[in-house]
C-alpha cells in the first residue's frame, strides 16, 4: 500500500475536511446504497489494494475473460444495444398494430407480452380466463393468433423476445410454424423465450406444474433449441422479477446466477451434452434502478461472476459460454402514479445505468405505466430516450467509461462478495431447486422488500412526489384502455378454428404429447410442436400436461 498516499489522506482529512465540515456539515450522518452498503466520502487506490485488486485479474479487457468491462471488444462503438420495448395487449390485431408503430419510430427488436390466460395455459373461453383476456398482453390461444400478430413483419430479419414461461414451448411452436409457413426456416430465427420457471416459483408465481416436471419442460426447450434453432436464445434467466419483488442488488445477482447454475446442471445431465453446445445461447434479464453507480456495479459483478462459474464450475472452454449476455428493463416498481412525468427522468437515469453497465438489449418503461398500459405517445418517448443516449450523449464512444473509477471498482467488488455469500448458502442447501422448496429465496426477498418499504416510510429513501415534494393534484394522463370487444373477437376465431380443423389429427397429436410427458427419456418439444401444427390450442396442450404432471400449489409456509 502506498504509505505516502495514506499519510496525505490523513492530512487532507485533518486540514481540509474537518475545517470545511464546521461550516458546511453533510446532509446525512450516513449515506447508503439500496443494498445498504455504507458509502464513504471518498475512494482512492487504497480501497482497491486492500482487497487485492489488480487490473488483469479483476478487470481485464472488454471481450476477454472475465468480461468485467463488457462481452464485446468494441461494445457500442460497433454494435449498439437492441432497442426492445416490451409490448402486446388485446387481440392479435392490436399487438400487430403496436409492433408496426414501434418499428416505425426506431425500435430495433420486438418484445412480446402475453395475457395471463396464455401464461397459465388457459384458452380465452375458459371461465377462469374470462376477465383477463388481452389485459396485460396479447391473447395467444392458437397458431392463428400468432399469424395475425406477425402479418407484414419480416420474421427472418427481426429479433423477437417472448415473455412466456410455463407455456413457452407451445408459444414458440406457434412462432416457428408461422415462420415456416412463410418460407423462413427455424434455423435462421433470431430471438428469445423467457422459459425461466424457477423465478416463477420465487417471485412471479405464474407457474402451472410442480417444480420437477417444470424443470424438465424448460430444459427440453433448451436442448431442442440448441439442436434445431442455433440463433435462438432458449432461456432468459431473469433477475428482474426478483428486484421487482423487493430483492437487493446482490440478491438479484445471486438468485439469478443460482437459477442459471440449476438450469445448466439439468441440461448437462438430461441432454448428455457439453455446456459449450448450449451455453452460448443462454441469456439473462436484469432490472435497472435509479441508484446509478450501484446498478453499474451490479451488472459488472454479474458478468464477472458468470464467467468464473462457467469456467471453474462447469469447465466451459468456449469463451461464448462464459459471456453473460443480458437484456435490461428499467424498474417498473419505481414508477410512481404521482407526478408521472418525473418517471421520464427516473427511467433515463436507469437506462444510462444499463448502458454504462454493458447491456445488450434495453427496454425503457413508459412514464404512464404506473397508471395503465402505455400509450403510443409514451412508448415513442421511451424509444427517444434510448436514441438520445445512443446518438447524442457520448457515453457509448468509449468502452466501459466508468472502468477504473475507484468507487465503481470498489462497489463492483462489494456487490460480488455479497452475491457469492448468498450463492454459497444456496449450494449448502442443495442447489436452487431445493432452496425454493425450503422457501429460502422467497423469504429473503420478502424480508428485503419489507425493510426497503420501512426506509421509504421513514423518509430515509426519498421518492420525489411520494415522500418528498408531494403535490395534491390528481395526475392528468391519458390512459390506454383495452377494447372490451377483444374477448369476443378472440373467442370467435377460436371457435372457428376448432370447427374447421381435423379433430382426429388433433386428438392423435395430443395423445403423442401425453405419451411423451409420461416418458422421462423423451424430449416433449417435437410432440408439442406437432400438436400445434395440427391446430391444437394452447389450453388443450396444457391440459394434457396437467393430467400427467399435475398442478403445483405452493406450501403455505412459503
Amino acid at each position: 500500500m502506498d504509505e505516502r498516499l495514506v499519510q496525505r489522506m490523513v492530512e487532507w482529512e485533518r486540514e481540509v475536511v474537518e475545517q470545511f465540515l464546521k461550516k458546511f456539515p453533510e446532509r446525512k450522518r450516513e449515506f447508503l446504497t439500496e443494498e445498504g452498503v455504507v458509502v464513504r466520502r471518498l475512494y482512492t487506490p487504497t480501497d482497491l489494494e486492500s482487497r487485492g485488486w489488480d487490473y488483469v485479474g479483476s478487470l481485464g479487457f472488454p471481450g476477454s475473460y472475465p468480461f468485467t468491462r463488457g462481452i464485446y471488444p468494441t461494445m457500442y462503438r460497433g454494435r449498439p444495444w437492441t432497442i426492445r420495448q416490451y409490448a402486446g395487449y388485446g387481440s392479435a390485431e392490436d399487438t400487430n398494430q403496436r409492433f408496426k408503430y414501434l418499428l416505425s419510430v426506431g425500435q430495433t427488436g420486438l418484445s412480446m407480452a402475453f395475457d395471463l390466460p396464455t401464461q397459465l395455459g388457459l384458452d380465452p373461453d375458459n371461465k377462469l380466463a374470462w376477465y383477463e383476456v388481452g389485459k396485460v398482453g396479447v391473447s395467444m390461444p392458437s397458431l392463428l393468433e400468432m399469424d395475425i400478430v406477425f402479418r407484414e413483419i419480416p420474421m427472418d430479419r427481426i429479433s423477437t423476445s417472448m415473455t412466456i414461461n410455463a407455456t413457452a414451448i407451445e408459444v414458440l411452436s406457434m412462432y416457428v410454424l408461422v415462420a415456416e409457413s412463410r418460407g423462413v426456416p427455424r434455423s435462421v430465427l433470431d430471438g428469445t423465450i423467457q422459459n425461466d420457471i424457477l423465478k416463477e416459483y420465487i417471485a412471479r408465481k405464474n407457474y402451472i406444474y410442480p417444480p420437477e416436471p417444470s424443470m424438465r419442460y424448460s430444459t427440453d426447450a433448451i436442448i431442442f433449441c440448441a439442436k434445431e434453432m442455433p440463433r435462438w436464445n432458449s432461456i432468459s434467466i431473469s433477475g428482474y422479477h426478483f428486484e421487482e419483488a423487493g430483492a437487493t442488488p446482490a440478491m438479484e445477482v445471486a438468485f439469478t446466477l443460482a437459477d442459471a447454475v440449476e438450469y445448466v446442471r439439468w441440461v448437462v445431465e438430461r441432454g448428455k451434452i457439453s455446456v459449450d453446445v448450449f451455453a452460448p445461447r443462454l441469456s439473462f434479464f436484469f432490472a435497472s434502478r435509479t441508484n446509478l453507480f450501484e446498478q453499474v456495479a451490479k451488472f459488472r459483478a454479474a458478468r464477472r461472476m458468470w464467467a468464473k462459474i462457467m469456467r471453474d464450475r462447469f469447465n466451459a472452454k468456449d469463451l461464448r459460454s462464459m459471456m453473460l449476455r443480458f437484456h435490461t428493463q428499467t424498474a417498473g416498481v419505481m414508477l410512481t402514479a404521482q407526478q408521472p412525468e418525473v418517471n421520464i427522468i427516473r427511467t433515463t437515469i436507469q437506462a444510462l445505468a444499463a448502458i454504462l453497465g454493458g447491456t445488450q438489449s434495453l427496454h425503457v418503461n413508459s412514464y404512464d405505466e404506473a397508471l395503465s398500459l402505455p400509450s403510443e405517445e409514451a412508448v415513442k418517448l421511451s424509444i427517444r430516450v434510448q436514441q438520445v443516449l445512443l446518438y447524442e450523449s457520448g457515453v457509448v464512444d468509449t468502452v466501459d467509461p466508468l472502468g477504473g473509477s475507484y468507487y465503481v471498482e470498489w462497489l463492483t467488488d462489494e456487490v460480488e462478495e455479497r452475491a457469492w455469500r448468498i450463492i454459497d448458502h444456496i449450494d449448502r442447501l442443495g442447489g436452487m431447486l431445493r432452496a425454493i422448496e425450503l422457501g429460502y429465496p422467497q423469504s429473503e426477498i420478502a424480508r428485503a422488500a419489507y425493510e426497503y418499504q420501512v426506509r421509504v416510510d421513514r423518509g430515509e429513501i426519498p421518492i420525489i412526489g411520494v415522500n418528498m415534494f408531494a403535490e395534491p393534484e390528481v395526475p392528468k394522463v391519458k390512459v390506454l384502455k383495452v377494447d372490451p370487444e377483444v374477448r369476443r373477437r378472440v373467442v370467435d376465431r377460436l371457435g372457428k378454428l376448432r370447427s374447421d380443423r381435423d379433430l382426429l389429427k388433433v386428438l392423435n397429436a395430443l395423445d403423442g404429447v401425453r405419451k411423451a410427458a409420461e416418458n422421462l427419456e423423451v424430449n416433449i418439444f417435437p410432440y408439442v410442436l406437432e400438436a400445434i401444427r395440427c391446430k391444437a390450442t394452447l389450453g388443450e396442450v396444457s391440459n394434457v400436461l396437467r393430467e400427467v404432471w399435475g398442478e403445483w400449489r405452493a406450501p403455505e409456509t412459503v
